[in-house]
Formats: structure tokens, sequence, C-alpha cells
């Protein structure tokens, strides 16, 4: 259920270098994983987030569990379940926020998906899904939302547009997931081609490129103890990545912190990608 007020965003004391205090986000995929761990901290961190997911149900419950963890305020979590993926998904998403807010100020594209299959059997039209969710989609969603972005930014405190790649599009997988490895790439050359193009507007563009989390497309590996176990084994810092880092590499990408960076690429791995061949 969509509920907000729109309020300009509390100017960050010079002090405050990683404060989000008074933004306004989008987190698509914000009901699950990684997007459920970027949203509850940037809500934590004073945020408003409207976060979407396929799922009512799920999107709403995620909603309603994340507007509990918020400070007194105009923060909190909004519920906008729809499929950025399906016809006119992408402007339903920014009609929803258009009604109730004037800029943005943070917009996190992670929602994706992966499909993996045996190389002789790899179904074409995998790619065609996975590229229409995690490249097409995400590449509509920040072009629908540039007029938000643009009134929220300036030079001093740029807009800021955050995309979640992987590991998996800086180094050959183990798995067979060759539609997911190629789009994640593609959205990290999409993150820099953007950072270029906008860096005028004072909007930057950066991409989190995670290793190892718990998330549904981990979970058939990592909810076996004894694969989780091999998986973290292999981590140099030798462990699943947990909610905070995320979290983190999000709120400094978001904060005073990172209003210099724009075009990067973070591995948040573990230093798994320094290992990988």
């Amino acid at each position: 259920m969509v509920s907000a007020r729109s309020s300009d965003a509390a100017a960050p004391l010079p002090g405050d270098l990683f404060s989000v205090a008074g933004k306004i986000a989008i987190v698509t995929g914000g009901s699950r994983g990684i997007g459920a761990m970027i949203a509850a901290g940037l809500v934590r961190a004073g945020c408003r987030v409207y976060i979407t997911a396929r799922k009512k149900d799920a999107c709403d419950a995620k909603a309603a569990e994340l507007t509990e963890l918020a400070e007194p305020g105009p923060g909190g979590c909004v519920s906008v379940p729809l499929d950025l993926a399906a016809p006119g998904g992408v402007d339903d998403l920014v009609r929803v926020i258009s009604e109730h807010e004037e800029q943005l100020h943070i917009l996190v594209n992670n929602a994706g998906a992966t499909w993996g299959a045996p190389l002789e059997e790899y179904p074409l039209e995998a790619f065609d899904k996975v590229w229409n969710i995690n490249v097409r989609a995400l590449f509509a969603l920040t072009v629908r939302c540039l007029p938000l972005l643009r009134a929220a930014a300036t030079a001093d405190d740029p807009a800021r547009v955050i995309n979640i790649g992987s590991i998996d599009g800086l180094g050959v997988p183990a798995l067979e997931s060759y539609a997911y490895s190629t789009t994640k790439a593609g959205v990290h050359m999409l993150t820099r081609h953007l950072a270029s193009r906008l860096a005028g507007d004072s909007i930057t563009v950066n991409a989190i490129a995670p290793g190892p989390f718990d998330s549904k497309m981990m979970a058939f590996a990592l909810d076996d103890p004894q694969t989780r176990a091999a998986i973290a084994a292999n981590v140099p810092l030798g462990r699943i990545g947990e909610p905070d880092d995320m979290a983190g590499a999000a709120i400094y990408l978001a904060s005073r912190a990172g209003r210099y960076l724009t075009g990067a690429v973070i591995p948040v791995d573990g230093g798994l990608s320094t290992i990988r061949r």
C-alpha cells in the first residue's frame, strides 16, 4: 500500500559525512536479499525508501517491517508492488513516485534474475528474460527517473544512481550462468557510460558488485551448511557477506562521503574477486 508525504531533504551538516537523513530513495527488488539489506540500511539512516517487488504480499510485509526500524519523522518504507520488466512496469513506478515526491535523491537498481543450465542445453530465451530484467529495465527506469533525480541534484550534493552488478560480471564464474554473467558485465559498462553522460547534471552513477550474500539467487548453495562453509573458506576474509556490509557500501555511495565518486564498480565480496581466474 502506498502512503507517503513529500518533504525536502534535510541538508546534512558539514560534519555528517555519512548522513543520508531526509533523502528519498527507490530500491528495486527490495523485498528480500541484497535489495532488502540496502533498503533496511537506508531506512535506519533516516531515508524514506520506496521498494518494489513482483509479489504484493512480500513487498507489503517487508515495507511494514522496515518502517518499524525508522526513527520518528518522515522516513520509513513504502511498498510499490509491480514487475518492472512487464509492459508499463517502469511507467507505473515513476507515476507512483511522482504522485508523492517532487524529487528523488537515490535510485538503487537492484532487481535482477539469473538462469543456469549446461552449455549445450542453455536456452536462448534465458538471454531475453535475464537481459530484460537485469539491463533493459534498469536503463529504462534510470532514464524515466531523470527529471526527479535532476530536481534533487546539486553540485554540492549530487543525486545518486547505484546499480547492483556482480563479481560474476568481473570474472568468469564457476556456474553455468551465461546470461547472468553477461548481463552483469553489461550493467558495469552501462554504469560507466551513464556516469559519463550524467556527470554534467550532478548525478553520480556507480555500481556495487556483490560476492556471496544470502539471497534467493545464492540459496541453492548457501542453504546447505557444507556448501556454505566451502564458499566461505574460499573468500579471503573467510565469511559470507552480511547485511551491514551491503548497506554500508550503499550508504557510502549515497552520502557526502561518496559525492566525488562516479563511474566506479566496487566489489563487495570479501576479496573473492582478487583470486578469481
